[in-house]
């Protein structure tokens, strides 16, 4: 795509959202938001966004975050929709929730504290995002967020009112935050195809539960020790339930799709499990992950486990592919952060932080979209915004 056809697709992306604005002003200083975001910019704060567009202040973009009017949930939905109509596909679309996190000094930020991020892979000073994107096989991007407020903030209403959190605004676990995603979805009658989630989600019942009753299905990743039912109402661990397994053979060997070095290759096997409380005509099953050779140094095969339920007719390739899908969402994080200054902001204010992120998501989407428009045409490397 050349340089004239990429400003004219991202400002029907801006015309897209208009509707979400009020003035005239802010609409089109978020196009210089989204511009700025794609720019090749070491760094993109309020600062350098200003800077790459002409301005002698950051206080505009600032403003378009903090305070501007605009309806920043109504962009949200729009973004969702974009992404739903640029890249759905009925037969492979996947929606994943999981979690990121964004470093961060100081104690002001809404939600920050001392808390383990799969960013740094350790307990840091940081606020955590919760999720939610969708991926097929014409692409992936982020299509939804939730700030998560740990009790340190949800029970210090000045240190809430502080940071512009909402009046009565209360603590929210990030299963809760995962459906409340996924519920917004489904009440715009988009949520069609699979649900797949680490095992935070997975080890929630009420998650879970959302999700059957509502006959979503799903692979979800679960511990050894979840205890599940077993057709003849035995309950067992899932670890024993992978000996038993194991004891009779039965192991397919089969990609989970590309990773970052090459096909992810392991030997796979479902056991059935008591499907009551599913909906009629679902099966229930246990999936078993088992490397094809012991990691160096270790003597055993290490195991994975995937709480699934969904038609009864469904083959274990089908389930394979939905486990392998959940890693869609790191790739999303990972091309949102370098790509779309996901968690380059320097604001601390709730609202703010959803502004900023919705537009950093909404960016990343135009990428995605771009590249599978460019690779239908035959070229998978389309331009970026210089």
């Amino acid at each position: 795509m050349g340089v004239a056809g990429w400003v004219a697709s991202l400002d029907a992306v801006v015309e897209l959202i208009s509707g979400r604005f009020a003035r005239s002003e802010p609409r089109r200083r978020v196009g210089i938001y989204l511009r700025g975001l794609l720019a090749g910019l070491e760094r993109k704060n309020g600062w350098t966004l200003a800077e790459h567009s002409g301005a002698v202040s950051p206080d505009g973009m600032q403003r378009l975050l903090r305070t501007a009017d605009w309806d920043v949930d109504g962009v949200r939905d729009d973004l969702r929709g974009y992404v739903l109509d640029q890249l759905g596909d009925d037969v492979t679309g996947v929606f994943i929730v999981d979690e990121t996190g964004f470093i961060k000094k100081g104690v002001r930020s809404a939600g920050v504290q001392r808390q383990y991020t799969d960013t740094t892979g350790k307990i840091d000073n940081c606020q955590l995002g919760v999720f939610l994107a969708y991926a097929s096989n014409k692409g992936r991007a982020l299509i939804d967020r939730e700030l998560y407020l740990p009790t340190s903030w949800t029970e210090d209403p000045q240190r809430c009112a502080d940071a512009g959190i909402p009046d009565g605004t209360g603590f929210v676990t990030t299963p809760q935050q995962g459906v409340a995603m996924l519920a917004r979805a489904h009440a715009d009658g988009v949520l069609t195809g699979w649900v797949t989630a680490d095992g935070a989600y997975g080890q929630n019942p009420t998650f879970r539960s959302w999700l059957a009753e509502r006959g979503v299905p799903f692979v979800l990743a679960t511990r050894n020790d979840d205890v599940l039912t077993s057709p003849d109402g035995h309950r067992r661990q899932a670890k024993v339930l992978a000996t038993i397994a194991g004891r009779g053979g039965g192991w397919e060997r089969r990609s989970m799709g590309p990773g970052a070095h090459g096909e992810r290759i392991y030997d796979w096997i479902g056991v059935t499990l008591d499907p009551t409380g599913l909906p009629a005509g679902w099966g229930h099953w246990l999936l078993l992950r088992r490397q094809t050779a012991p990691a160096p140094g270790k003597t055993g095969k290490e195991l994975a486990f995937y709480r699934c339920a969904g038609p009864i007719a469904t083959p274990l390739r089908e389930l394979i592919r939905v486990a392998g899908a959940r890693w869609a969402i790191e790739e999303c994080f990972q091309t949102a952060k370098n790509e779309a200054g996901l968690d380059q902001y320097q604001v601390r204010d709730w609202r703010a932080w959803h502004a900023h992120i919705t537009l950093a998501m909404l960016a990343a989407a135009y990428l995605a979209a771009t590249h599978a428009q460019e690779a239908e045409k035959g070229d998978p490397t389309p331009v970026t915004a210089g």
